[in-house]
């Protein structure tokens, strides 16, 4: 679950993800079993997705072999995406990547990555806005694979 420090009472920390046990039966179950605090402060987490969902595990998918392994957080008012990795410890969620608002601005034209959803060619990312703050968004593609070639405009 996103946790979010609109900084109403003064206080100005990161915002957070957190890990709610949900197996039944369990005896952490319904209870906050972890916590991973975003590096920055005034990200305004937003609509995170899979790295990998089912249309890319297909075996005719031009990426059969992806592993749903991580969350791709985005930032709304930080404009940057947080690759936090879930497979090695699910209840400690660790960040292994981020991508920065100019890398973003740089390859595609757009800021404010809003919403993540993984498709058979690579991940969409919606964008409300251009790095100058006006203007249209749009969507833009990640690839699987290879972060070094970037988002590729579609």
């Amino acid at each position: 679950m996103a946790v979010l420090n609109t900084g109403t009472n003064g206080d100005r920390a990161p915002d957070a993800l957190t890990v709610l046990d949900v197996e039944q039966g369990s005896p952490t179950y319904g209870q906050l079993v972890g916590r991973l605090d975003m590096p920055g402060i005034g990200d305004e987490l937003h609509h995170f997705g899979w790295s990998a969902c089912s249309s890319a595990l297909c075996p005719w998918a031009p990426h059969p072999h992806v592993e749903r392994r991580y969350l791709l957080v985005p930032g709304l008012r930080s404009s940057q995406i947080h690759a936090v990795d879930v497979k090695d410890d699910p209840r400690s969620p660790k960040i292994v990547n981020v991508i920065e608002a100019e890398e973003i601005a740089r390859k595609t034209g757009y800021s404010r990555p809003h919403t993540i959803h993984c498709g058979p060619d690579g991940i969409y990312v919606s964008a409300l806005g251009n790095p100058e703050g006006d203007g249209p968004g749009g969507i833009f593609l990640l690839d699987h694979d290879d972060r070094r070639r970037g988002p590729a405009q579609g």
